[in-house]
């Protein structure tokens, strides 16, 4: 019995927490951050609550979600996936608040958030070596890269918003960002398929481009159609989002990363 649990602690010692980087995992990853758009619009906008309460409201379901992935022995997909979705929805609600409560606008708050996620990065490799979530065998290691998906999803809000808003930004519009932020995507694609470039960075590339796709369609089922959405029912949108999202967690193959350990001092 003592040599069976044994085996089975290493086993998992040598998974991360986090699920294999696969379509099925990309699929999901893309509905949580189109669903964190409609989820976060709903809180703010169609429940009247304003960005600020909002932002709190969400940062408290994270803290929780967070908190229970942190102390999880082990990989859970539905953990998981609930901490991510927490961290699109707070992205949205603080991008908004830095994008226009606090006045900086999309670009002011677009280099905001690029420079706490280039600090997070950096500080993060400079402490241990590596991004890679392959290496997430501590518990610093486990903050860092929660901590680099809570700013790129908040990021990624921002640009996204940026790049479609006619008045202050590119003016793209919500089909014409999500069309941009997909051909960025295919570009990371095709990096992986024919070049050896680091598959670290094309992971968070990939991560972060996500982001703002997922925003634009958010935007583009819910706003108005003289803005250029679908005016949708921000609370079918997202209730048809969760549906989706629990159907592919429990229908696609869900299995943790494996981890590369290396000596540390």
């Amino acid at each position: 019995m003592h040599s069976t649990a044994a085996a089975h602690d290493g086993h998992h010692a040598d998974l991360a927490k986090v699920p294999a980087v696969t379509l099925g995992f990309w699929i999901i990853k893309i509905l949580a951050t189109t669903l964190g758009e409609t989820a976060g619009d709903t809180v703010t906008m169609s429940m009247h609550l304003g960005y600020l309460a909002g932002t709190g409201v969400f940062a408290a379901l994270l803290a929780l979600a967070l908190a229970a992935q942190i102390r999880a022995s082990r990989f859970h997909p539905f953990l998981f996936w609930t901490v991510i979705v927490a961290t699109t929805t707070v992205g949205t609600t603080l991008a908004d608040l830095c994008d226009r409560s606090l006045g900086i606008g999309h670009l002011g708050g677009s280099a905001l958030l690029f420079a706490l996620l280039a600090a997070t990065l950096f500080a993060w490799h400079r402490s241990l070596g590596s991004v890679s979530i392959r290496r997430l065998d501590t518990r610093a290691a486990e903050i860092f890269y929660w901590l680099t998906i809570l700013f790129s999803q908040t990021l990624g809000t921002a640009l996204g918003d940026w790049v479609a808003d006619p008045d202050t930004g590119w003016g793209f519009g919500y089909g014409g960002g999500a069309a941009l932020f997909g051909a960025g995507l295919l570009v990371v694609v095709a990096l992986y398929r024919w070049t050896r470039t680091s598959r670290t960075v094309l992971f968070w590339a990939a991560f972060i481009l996500t982001r703002p796709l997922g925003a634009t369609v958010g935007d583009y089922l819910d706003k108005p159609v003289a803005a250029g959405g679908l005016a949708l029912s921000r609370y079918a949108a997202s209730g048809a989002l969760v549906a989706c999202m629990l159907l592919l967690v429990i229908v696609l193959p869900q299995r943790a990363e494996r981890l590369v350990r290396v000596a540390r001092d």
